[in-house]
C-alpha cells in the first residue's frame, strides 16, 4: 500500500499528491477533475471524474480448429460478463459451420453486434452505454418476465395447454439476456467507481444484486424445465391425480417468489419473514406427491419422472424465494 503525507496548503488547506502512475492510466493531467466518495468505513475513493470517459476495453481469443461450439460460447459470455467491449475470435483455419452457428447464437443472447466478419475471425462491440443503465430497472424487468412465465405455467398446468408450456420455454432467453446484462454492469461496477458512482451502487449493493439476479435466473431455469415436462406429459394419456396437489404446491412456490422480490425492492422484513415460513407448507405438500402410484411400466415410468421434475423444480423455486427473503433481511440492517 502506497503512503502519502498530508501537507498544508496555505493557512487553511491540507493536500496530498496523487500517484503519477495512476494519472497516466487515466489520462489525467494539471486541471482535470477527479472525484471522491466518503465509504462506510471512513476510507476515500478518488476516481477519475464522471465525464472522463472510459477506455475501450479490448480482448482477443484464438479459437482453435477444433474448438467445440460450447467452448467458444462460455468464453464469449466470460468476456462480456468481465467488461471487455470488444472481443476479437480469430482462427488459425477457418471457423467451420458449427462454430459459426455458435458465435451468431450468443451474440443474440448478449447486447453485442458483430462489426467485422470473415472466414477466419470475427469482431464483436457491445451495443450500449453502460454510464446509461440501471441496475433496479434490468431487475424489475427480469422479474416481471419470470413472473409472468409462473403465471403461464400456473394456466399451463390447470387447462392442460401444451402451447402454452411451450411459449414459457421461449421467455427463457429473454430472462437470461437480462442476467447477462445485470451481471456485466454489477461486476464492471465492483472494480469501476466511476460507473457505481453513475449507477448508484456501492460493493456491498453489487454482492446483494448480483445474488438476486442469480436466483431470479434459477427460478426462471426451473420454470422452464416444468414447462418443459408439462409439454411431454400432456402428449400422453396419463392420469392426473397429482395436479391438484402440484398446483396447489405451485401456487404457494411462485406466489412466494413475487413476494420475495417485492420485499426486496420495498426492503419489507416483516414480508421476508413471511415467505420464508411459506417453506414449510410447499414441503407438506411436497410429501404428498411422493407416494405416486408406481406400475413399473416404461411409459408409467416417464411420467412419473416428469411428475418428480415438476415437484422437485417447484421445491426450489420456494427455496429460492426464502433466499431472496434472507438476503433483504440482511440487507436491511447492513451497515450504513
Amino acid at each position: 500500500m502506497d503512503s502519502r503525507k498530508i501537507m498544508a496548503l496555505g493557512k487553511s488547506s491540507l493536500v496530498i499528491s496523487l500517484p503519477k502512475e495512476w494519472l497516466r492510466s487515466n489520462n489525467l493531467n494539471r486541471g482535470d477533475t477527479v472525484s471522491m466518495n466518503i465509504q462506510p468505513d471512513l476510507s476515500l475513493i478518488v476516481h477519475p471524474s464522471s465525464q472522463t470517459r472510459a477506455k475501450n476495453q479490448y480482448i482477443s481469443i484464438s479459437v482453435k480448429p477444433d474448438e467445440t461450439k460450447e467452448s467458444i460460447i462460455r468464453q464469449i459470455i466470460g468476456c462480456y460478463l468481465n467488461g471487455y467491449d470488444t472481443i476479437t475470435l480469430q482462427s488459425k483455419t477457418i471457423f467451420n459451420e458449427e462454430q459459426q452457428t455458435a458465435i451468431r447464437e450468443v451474440v443474440k443472447s448478449l447486447y453485442l453486434r458483430i462489426i467485422e466478419s470473415a472466414a477466419s475471425k470475427v469482431v464483436m462491440q457491445t451495443l450500449m452505454d453502460e454510464s446509461m443503465a440501471s441496475v433496479s430497472s434490468g431487475i424489475e424487468r427480469m422479474h416481471i418476465i419470470t413472473n409472468s412465465m409462473c403465471q403461464d405455467v400456473l394456466n399451463a398446468m390447470k387447462q392442460g395447454n401444451r402451447d402454452l408450456a411451450k411459449s414459457v420455454v421461449h421467455l427463457e432467453d429473454d430472462v437470461d439476456s437480462f442476467m447477462y446484462l445485470l451481471v456485466r454492469l454489477i461486476r464492471s461496477s465492483a472494480v469501476n467507481p466511476t460507473l457505481a458512482q453513475q449507477l448508484g451502487v456501492n460493493l456491498v449493493d453489487c454482492l446483494d444484486y448480483q445474488t438476486l439476479v442469480h436466483r431470479i435466473e434459477y427460478v426462471a431455469d426451473h420454470l422452464t424445465l416444468i414447462a418443459n415436462s408439462l409439454i411431454n406429459l400432456f402428449e400422453r394419456e396419463m392420469s392426473k391425480e397429482s395436479f391438484p396437489v402440484l398446483i396447489e404446491a405451485a401456487e404457494i412456490a411462485f406466489s412466494a417468489y413475487d413476494r420475495a422480490v417485492l420485499a426486496f425492492q420495498s426492503m419489507s422484513v416483516e414480508h421476508s419473514n413471511e415467505i420464508i415460513d411459506v417453506q414449510e407448507e410447499v414441503e407438506r405438500l411436497e410429501e404428498c406427491i411422493m407416494p405416486l402410484p408406481y406400475y413399473g411400466e416404461r411409459e408409467e415410468k416417464n411420467v412419473l419422472s416428469y411428475i418428480c421434475v415438476i415437484r422437485d423444480s417447484i421445491k426450489r423455486i420456494s427455496e429460492y424465494s426464502a433466499d431472496i427473503a434472507e438476503l433483504t433481511i440482511d440487507r436491511v440492517y447492513k451497515l450504513s
